[in-house]
């Protein structure tokens, strides 16, 4: 990574349907965009978990428009770190990569007062990368519901 480009985070989980679409939102919007966002799955699911979305909602951000997408090799190489989410040792790893593993509850088949406590662990670690990054953790919007 050179001075002049945006970090770039991958997050992977099995289905791409909860925690890495939770920490990818997350990402685009407390970096204020300055660092390039994926996320992938093993075995990506058909969509994206219901309560997970209802839950970012509640955070006030939508990401019912997101599709689980397959993890790639080229996804890997283009990022400078990724995040493992309960995926094993389905991530290809390249050498000057940097990679974490979070140990995070599966949301799948959970309702929206389970995925809470999962979606504000990811909100924690989340800040905590984007920190680490260099990079300046911007406000979340308002929750909709004030």
């Amino acid at each position: 990574m050179t001075t002049s480009e945006r970090p770039s985070v991958l997050y992977v989980c099995v289905h791409n349907a909860g925690r890495s679409q939770m920490a990818a939102a997350y990402t685009r919007v407390l970096s204020g965009g300055e660092i390039e966002v994926r996320s992938a799955g093993s075995a990506p699911g058909d969509r994206v978990n219901p309560a997970a979305v209802e839950a970012m909602l509640e955070e006030g951000i939508d990401m019912s428009a997101e599709v689980p997408k397959i993890l790639t090799v080229d996804a890997v190489q283009a990022s400078d770190v990724c995040v493992t989410m309960g995926c094993g040792d389905t991530c290809p790893v390249f050498p000057g990569k940097r990679y974490e593993d979070w140990v995070l509850d599966d949301p799948a088949g959970q309702g929206v007062d389970a995925v809470r406590p999962i979606r504000d662990e990811i909100r924690q670690r989340v800040e905590e990368l984007i920190t680490s990054l260099g990079v300046t953790v911007h406000a979340a919007p308002a929750d909709p519901a004030d």
